[in-house]
């Protein structure tokens, strides 16, 4: 994703974009051949500025944050130095818990944009989608300016966008990367399909209890929907689990079952997965 948001910014022109990151593969890559982006229009190729996470950078007016939950705490060390004074950061992350650990600085935004990485500084658009902010004007101008279908929203409306994509990423990431099989196999195995069903139920019950509505109306129809939309994906979780990278299950089914606990409210299948894949990565490595 965030290639394919610095490609977009780039190829518009609304911004000078620095990408950020530690993976020394895609940042040689996105230096030698720009950022290769494949849609609906073709294949273009965006000319990015690329730099390794603790090379020093001039301090820039957005930082969109967009690494694992696992990351978070190592980019929020570095985000004072990495703004200007009235600089902002935007999280469009997946998971609970990024806004707190990023700071007083950080604005949370929500968005159905969806990519596949294919190779090191290689992304394709797999579909558009909304995107929604709580970040000042000037940010949601520059969403537009770049093309993107964005909007600004209340925080209580950002909360419950969250939430809703949290029940779908709980029923679905983790049980595609414990069977090893894309989005759309879920529906066609039984077992799978239920505990996906039951992970999204849990996760709503959790959201009422904290007194979140979700904006749809009953998550299993979300997150079977979800699962046959995007049928020929490979879910992140999946793919971090493909390359022997950690995951951000902690954030997912782990952020559930917590606050599942602390309020009371029984979450056995978010419980069973996130201990499943806490054993999974613990295994391979």
């Amino acid at each position: 994703m965030a290639c394919f948001f610095a490609a977009r910014f780039a190829l518009s022109g609304v911004a000078r974009i620095t990408i950020i990151g530690t993976w020394a593969e895609a940042i040689h890559a996105i230096r030698n051949n720009g950022i290769r982006i494949d849609d609906a229009t073709g294949t273009r190729i965006a000319a990015v500025d690329a730099e390794f996470y603790d090379a020093p950078v001039p301090p820039a007016d957005l930082a969109i944050v967009l690494v694992k939950s696992w990351q978070t705490p190592r980019v929020a060390e570095r985000l004072e130095k990495n703004l200007k004074p009235n600089g902002a950061a935007l999280s469009l992350q997946n998971g609970l818990g990024n806004i707190e650990t990023l700071g007083g600085k950080a604005f949370t935004g929500v968005t159905s944009e969806g990519a596949t990485l294919v190779d090191p500084g290689h992304v394709a658009h797999r579909g558009s989608g909304i995107t929604h902010l709580t970040a000042p004007e000037p940010v949601l101008e520059l969403f537009k300016s770049a093309g993107f279908e964005a909007y600004k929203c209340a925080p209580e409306k950002a909360e419950s966008l969250v939430w809703g994509k949290l029940a779908v990423n709980c029923g679905i990431n983790p049980l595609t990367a414990l069977y090893g099989v894309r989005n759309g196999e879920l529906l066609k195995r039984k077992s799978a399909s239920i505990l996906m069903e039951r992970a999204a139920l849990e996760c709503a019950a959790v959201a009422r209890a904290k007194g979140v509505e979700l904006p749809y109306a009953d998550p299993v129809v979300e997150v079977r929907e979800t699962a046959r939309r995007t049928a020929e994906n490979t879910s992140s979780m999946l793919r971090d689990v493909l390359r022997g990278a950690p995951t951000e299950c902690d954030a997912i089914n782990g952020a559930v079952a917590r606050e599942g606990k602390r309020l009371g409210i029984p979450v056995p299948v978010n419980e069973a997965l996130w201990r499943a894949m806490n054993n999974k990565q613990y295994a391979d490595n």
